[in-house]
């Protein structure tokens, strides 16, 4: 009889992914969460199958948005991939290589196909990586990597046009997975797609007969496995005298491929001798926004009242929100026929609440307008029920209560502008040339060789994550639009890079001690400080003539403010006679959220850029010109003057074409104040400073530190392997293989880092390796931690008052500060961390210091001031340039520490523990037992893996991954 490599009776389950799908579950092998939708006829309703506008439900099990949705036809290959509205919405279609294309998104499709049956699976990220396993027989599986189409649709080549892929290790776990699939469907030969997203792996699309394409290695393995596998079958007694490698590949030289060459930067350190690059870690701001605004008004209308009750579920006293395109829709209907179609002529005192009442209706209503389309991520309305009655229930039985009035709180504005994507993008790809060795190219190769373990988080506000796309898409040489890459590459972490809870009190005492020193001039207590250290004063950065400037402050306001007023008038009684109450026309986010480019047609035409209106304008000004200064009471808000200074900068930047008189003026006087103010906000004092920085940055800074351990402890355990290869490989009779022992190391290495990561929740942050025995990679064993935390102003202050100001504190009495004097100055001269600013720390691993020597890891600190308001500033030709394409452009890092100079890790974590969440807050990861000798200095290291040496390579072919060793 035949032997069936492939049993031609299970091939006909591969066609059929529904099939596939209940196999895997059958043999118990872990699959996404899916489910069916089966029709008869295309287009066929279905009473269990709902779809809403970010999700679908099919028999009562809801899919969120982003989903995958899948034809049953496995030799169908157009894989669609849903968005939800809050990263801009659209859709991604997957399907086979076309030239340079895998994938194309369309921003304007957000409703399902209907047209046959699909498998709806829920979206695994992962991390912009596609994984395919193919094996050879149970016991031989081999693994490579790709980038997943999912991110931008474009094909990586290598010179002779083939596919750029790598191959990369399979866990212990995977290759059990691996094993299963081949034993299920009775396939020896075969491949599958494995996702590996958070700490776990899953397996979708299995294919028979899947071979690698373009690796030699893999030829002589199968070759090998095939060739054992009908040996054994048919002539067992041949099987034990053949040798288990190919004859010709006996003592055949490694040929490497270009390692990565080490190359200073340039900019802000060069690489020592034996330095390597081990992480880099960098705190972001956000990109240029339009102003954020909020609107609070008393409502008791009807209409609006009952809209409270539709979505809090029919609860008097509990508030709601409102932020999906269904909720803000319902809203806008409602408050078209509340707002008055004509202004009243001019008010009387007794009518003057009724008039402001119907502007933030007016107000409301155009917001809700803005652009014709609605984002969760850029408006949201809060209502919350003040006032109740008791009313009879409907059926007559007994009484109930019903609110009577609310307050609605809409909050708007705060959108990451097309210069603040164009911003983050550029600095992406500065980071890809300037930060890292090998000048872009060399990140590059990193990554697509699995030697760059990149995470990217964000906090909850859609102007940080988009900021945190623009920037990836830069950084990793990416096309396409943000919403996937968004999606694909950005975790939010909003405890961690979000909020001001921590520090409310302390920053309220702060503004009213800096109140004070501005409304009464008193004295700034500047003999805290010296004319050497100026930076030590209490409410250093404020103008001493500030009271001063706050009357001509509100002086200059009120003056733009009635231009903007009249330019509004003239808009409005347009709307009212073209009748702005029609229905809004459909509008691409999704295309808007990769804008880079400006509005040339609206600024043409005299109108603001962007989608704001002179409407909306003009109520943004009118607010600040109301909160600034209140007459009745005689008092000056000293809050408002950072978001005076933002509308000035915002209009100086993108409405200069509108000419508004005094302009100019507004903006030197409240950028004077808004130095000053800006960041005495978060502390008027350095201790002060300190205590409120580590009271909202405590979380972020505890995972600083971890990231610093994780990369110690894993270069040390490198280190230590490598170490013992070069020992044990003089002392061996017989050579083996660098490569190979790499490969099996590493194995074992990323297996155990693997369970240990999944022990930490907090930090589920799973490495996976490169093979190096296939990857044809000189220096296999290098590999760069990037961790990119993306948020705003707050945080890029707090993080940097703890940088400059720890030794401050009792218990590091006497420690210099982490930050030289030169450092300390360049800071103080540093007037605004403006859209973009960052902290951008480096660990360097010098291989010729000893493991147990503190000078073995260094740690150099940079930082940048963000954009660069010279353009606003000056009138050179390089400025009227930048000023006509309404962008800013980035300031290069600046050093922290002397050239030369030295801050261990060691101090660094010493310096900052204090400020940091503490362990049992933020555990470190457990070590498993059995893999404490990896991490350990003593003796017992030499040991273990003297020990690991001599292991059996029998079965182990050429490569691969050999499931049994």
């Amino acid at each position: 009889m035949p032997y069936l490599v492939n049993e031609l009776e299970q091939q006909h389950l591969l066609h059929d992914r529904r099939k596939v799908y209940e196999h895997l579950e059958m043999f118990g092998i872990p699959v996404p969460r899916y489910a069916l939708v089966n029709r008869e006829v295309p287009y066929q309703e279905l009473d269990y199958f709902v779809e809403e506008e970010d999700f679908v439900e099919v028999r009562g099990d809801r899919f969120w948005k982003p989903f995958v949705e899948k034809p049953i036809d496995g030799d169908n290959h157009s894989i669609m991939i849903y968005y939800p509205s809050s990263a801009g919405g659209g859709m991604k279609e997957l399907f086979r290589k076309i030239g340079n294309r895998s994938s194309e998104f369309h921003p304007e499709v957000r409703r399902v196909r209907r047209e046959g049956s699909y498998i709806y699976e829920e979206f695994m990220p992962t991390g912009g990586t596609d994984v395919k396993v193919y094996t050879v027989g149970p016991e031989y599986a081999h693994a490579e990597a790709r980038k997943s189409p999912v991110v931008d649709g474009v094909v990586m080549r290598n010179p002779d046009g083939k596919e750029v892929r790598y191959p990369v290790l399979l866990t212990p776990a995977e290759k059990q997975m691996a094993r299963e699939v081949c034993i299920a469907f009775r396939q020896m030969v075969c491949g599958f797609d494995l996702l590996r997203c958070e700490g776990r792996s899953y397996v979708c699309d299995v294919n028979g007969w899947s071979f690698v394409k373009n690796s030699h290695k893999y030829y002589d393995d199968a070759a090998c496995v095939l060739r054992k596998m009908l040996l054994e079958a048919k002539a067992p007694h041949l099987s034990s005298t053949i040798p288990p490698i190919l004859p010709w590949k006996v003592n055949e030289p490694v040929q490497p491929s270009e390692g990565l060459t080490r190359q200073g930067s340039g900019i802000i350190g060069t690489f020592g001798q034996a330095e390597e690059l081990r992480c880099v870690i960098a705190v972001i701001r956000h990109g240029d926004r339009t102003p954020k605004q909020k609107v609070k008004l008393k409502v008791t209308e009807e209409k609006l009242l009952n809209l409270m009750l539709k979505y809090n579920g029919g609860r008097p006293r509990s508030e709601t929100k409102l932020k999906s395109a269904v909720q803000l829709q319902d809203l806008l209907d409602a408050t078209r026929t509340l707002v008055p179609r004509t202004r009243p002529g001019r008010e009387s005192d007794s009518e003057a609440e009724d008039i402001e009442h119907a502007e933030k209706l007016r107000q409301v209503k155009a917001v809700l307008e803005e652009g014709g389309h609605f984002s969760g991520i850029y408006r949201k309305v809060q209502l919350k029920p003040l006032k109740w009655i008791k009313v009879t229930k409907s059926d007559g039985e007994g009484e109930q209560e019903r609110p009577v009035e609310a307050l609605m709180v809409l909050k708007y504005g705060g959108v990451l502008t097309h210069a603040g994507r164009k911003q983050a993008e550029e600095l992406g790809r500065y980071f890809r040339n300037n930060i890292y060795p090998g000048e872009g190219t060399g990140l590059l190769r990193l990554h697509s060789t699995y030697r760059h373990d990149l995470k990217i988080y964000s906090s909850d506000e859609g102007r940080v994550q988009m900021s945190a796309a623009a920037f990836a898409k830069g950084l990793l040489d990416l096309e396409g639009q943000l919403t996937p890459i968004l999606v694909s590459l950005v975790s939010k972490d909003s405890s961690m890079l979000d909020g001001l809870d921590n520090a409310s009190i302390e920053m309220e005492e702060a503004k009213a001690m800096l109140n004070e020193i501005i409304t009464t001039g008193v004295s700034k207590g500047s003999s805290n400080g010296s004319s050497e250290l100026p930076w030590m004063a209490d409410g250093v950065g404020l103008p001493s003539n500030a009271s001063e400037l706050l009357p001509e402050l509100v002086k200059l306001t009120r003056k733009v403010t009635e231009q903007v007023k009249l330019l509004a008038k003239d808009e409005d009684e347009e709307l009212i006679e073209t009748s702005g109450y029609n229905l809004i026309l459909p509008y691409d986010q999704a295309k808007a959220l990769g804008k880079t480019n400006i509005d040339v047609d609206r600024i043409a035409a005299g109108l603001p850029c962007g989608s704001e209106g002179f409407l909306l304008m003009f109520a943004r000004w009118r607010k600040l010109e109301r909160d600034l200064y209140n007459e009745r009471k005689e008092r000056f808000d000293i809050t408002q003057i950072p978001d005076v200074y933002d509308s000035c900068k915002y209009d100086l930047l993108h409405n200069a074409h509108l000419n508004l008189e005094g302009l100019d003026d507004l903006f030197k006087v409240a950028q004077l104040l808004a130095d000053g103010v800006i960041p005495n906000e978060y502390g008027i004092n350095p201790r002060q400073k300190l205590k409120i920085g580590s009271k909202i940055a405590r979380r972020l800074l505890g995972k600083i530190l971890i990231d610093l351990r994780n990369t110690r402890e894993e270069a040390i355990c490198i280190a230590g392997l490598k170490s013992n290869q070069e020992q044990c490989s003089k002392s061996s009779e017989t050579e083996w293989d660098d490569q190979e022992y790499w490969s099996e190391e590493y194995r074992r290495f990323s297996a155990s880092e693997k369970s240990m990561e999944q022990d930490d929740e907090d930090d589920r942050e799973s490495q996976y390796r490169l093979d190096p025995k296939y990857a044809n990679v000189k220096t296999p064993e290098r590999h760069v931690r990037t961790r990119l935390y993306f948020t705003s102003e707050s945080h890029i202050h707090s993080l940097m008052n703890v940088l400059r100001y720890c030794n401050l504190d009792e218990s590091l009495q006497g420690e210099d500060s982490l930050i030289f004097l030169n450092g300390l100055e360049r800071l103080y001269r540093t007037k605004e961390l403006d859209y973009m600013s960052y902290i951008v720390l480096r660990m360097f691993e010098n291989t010729e210091v000893a493991l147990e020597d503190p000078k073995r890891f260094r740690i150099e600190m940079a930082f940048s001031r963000g954009a660069d308001l010279s353009p606003l500033e000056k009138n050179d030709s390089e400025a009227t340039s930048l000023h006509q394409e309404h962008t800013l452009p980035i300031m290069g890092p600046e050093r922290l520490q002397e050239v030369g100079s030295y801050l261990t890790l060691e101090k660094m974590e010493r310096m900052i523990r204090p400020f940091a969440m503490p362990a049992e807050d933020f555990p470190p990861p457990a070590t498993p037992q059995g893999f404490s000798g990896y991490f350990s200095k003593s003796a017992a290291v030499l040991e273990r893996l003297v020990n690991l040496w001599p292991f059996s390579k029998q079965g182990n072919v050429n490569g691969g991954d050999v499931l049994t060793l």
